[in-house]
């Protein structure tokens, strides 16, 4: 009967997201540059547009006018409606402060007259929803756009509810050889990575992602429940693609190392069944049973990353931002050289971490929905609109012309640039790009379709996980 049970609650959960559509991995690039990864869909599909403009609401018939032109006709009319006026953005990242005054000084070399006034908010533990979803309830909203993280929810709660609406610039889809009309998904800023990095002031290695949930180990890691893209990536193990690729790291695994592994192996065979999951849904179960139960819960990223790069923190790891490298400072004891990238190691074996994105959307209700999709298309498509993000290694652009103008500018296959322009040699910090991330480094990427398809079922199964406590 629990079989059963399970086995409808999942087809009653595709059946409903059949209903509403979904979306796609977004796919690896082949050949080309590293640093250029192709449209990063990795979102839902949008809502088909009604086929009479009179069932639009005010917003969407100006995304859709806006959908047809270019950056500087969208630049003018976003002087028309907002010079003088109030901007307020809400996102998951704080860089969209820093790249509004970059698109104030954009539009005014257009017109040396405009000015706008604005404030970006960050909320934190994932109250960027509720922020949004009581915005949404007034006449006139108070946040014309967001960038916002975590595919899931947004599908489910902004997206379907119509709280917020995709907007896809015209050179934004050029660039990726597409149009607004049959492009399908979210309008990805970026992708980010998570990696597995490890202190090699020791003597131990790993080589294996099997060896990040071995006997006795405790990798640092934002808790799932402070930053839910982490139980997403959870989520996307039991994906069969990932899945096997757990098993085949299982199967390249010493015969005595096995042995410690099979039997929470072999107990997870009837939870994979019960759950819906396919042939090596086992090795997912067990490999994120055993990650659970084995991390070391930390509050975020950054506290992470300072404890790795002290040469005090000897045979400790962590799967965290690959971009917070960039903020250490050297010192005796702080280096980046104190890290390896696990995935970078000659030899390893299996996932090298996971990948998910920032979207961008316009608020249903914007009050300044021309000069949203113009500071959208800005980010998007110009090289000095992503620089707030693009200095950091391991984000990736979903526009191929300024992924490949980004890395020209700073480097970031070559350890990043110094402030003087000199080229900094760091091999944890040596970027491999996009590409070579989701084939050889083989990151998990976020499809917020498989998520929510799967949040329930899987959700409720990781929620009856004990965690470890460090005390």
């Amino acid at each position: 009967m629990k079989r059963i049970t399970a086995l409808f609650l999942s087809l009653a959960m595709l059946l409903a997201l059949a209903a509403c559509g979904g979306g796609s991995n977004p796919p690896a690039q082949t050949g080309g540059d590293a640093q250029t990864p192709p449209a990063q869909t990795g979102g839902g599909e949008q809502t088909p547009p009604p086929a009479d403009d009179k069932d639009l609401t005010e917003t969407q018939k100006i995304i859709r006018e806006a959908e047809g032109m270019t950056l500087e006709e969208l630049a003018r009319k976003a002087i028309e409606e907002s010079n003088g006026k109030m901007f307020y953005g809400v996102g998951n990242s704080s860089r969209g402060k820093s790249a509004l005054p970059l698109f104030i000084e954009y539009l005014q070399t257009i017109d040396p007259g405009y000015s706008m006034e604005f404030e970006w908010q960050q909320p934190k533990n994932n109250k960027i929803f509720d922020q949004l979803t009581a915005d949404s309830l007034k006449d006139t909203g108070t946040f014309a756009m967001t960038l916002i993280q975590d595919g899931n929810q947004i599908e489910s709660k902004m997206v379907q509810t119509g709280v917020l609406d995709t907007f896809v610039p015209k050179d934004w889809a050029d660039a990726n050889g597409t149009s607004a009309d049959a492009y399908e998904g979210y309008l990805p800023l970026q992708t980010l990575n998570k990696v597995f990095m490890y202190n090699n002031t020791g003597s131990k290695s790993y080589d294996n992602c099997w060896d990040f949930v071995a006997e006795g180990e405790h990798g640092l890691y934002m808790d799932i429940d402070s930053e839910i893209v982490g139980k997403n990536f959870l989520y996307m193990l039991t994906e069969d693609t990932y899945a096997g690729w757990l098993k085949d790291a299982f199967n390249a695994l010493p015969a005595e190392e096995q042995a410690y592994f099979q039997p929470t192996v072999k107990a997870m065979e009837s939870e994979a069944a019960d759950l819906g999951l396919g042939a090596d849904g086992a090795y997912a179960l067990a490999w994120i049973k055993l990650w659970v139960e084995s991390y070391n819960a930390q509050t975020d990223d950054g506290p992470i990353c300072n404890t790795l790069v002290d040469k005090s923190a000897t045979d400790q790891f962590g799967l965290l931002v690959y971009s917070k490298l960039r903020s250490v400072e050297e010192s005796s004891s702080v280096s980046v050289n104190n890290i390896n990238v696990a995935a970078y190691d000659d030899g390893f074996t299996g996932i090298g971490g996971y990948g998910y994105c920032h979207y961008l959307f316009v608020t249903d209700n914007s009050p300044l929905p021309w000069t949203a999709c113009a500071f959208i298309a800005y980010m998007t498509c110009t090289v000095d609109g992503f620089s707030a993000w693009g200095k950091d290694m391991g984000g990736y652009s979903s526009n191929p012309t300024v992924a490949e103008g980004t890395e020209a500018q700073y480097g970031h296959s070559k350890g990043g640039m110094a402030e003087d322009g000199t080229t900094v040699e760091f091999e944890a910090k040596n970027d491999r790009g996009y590409d070579w991330w989701t084939t050889d480094g083989k990151l998990v990427l976020e499809d917020p379709e498989y998520c929510a398809s799967v949040s329930f079922t899987v959700g409720s199964w990781i929620e009856m996980l004990s965690k470890y406590s460090a005390g």
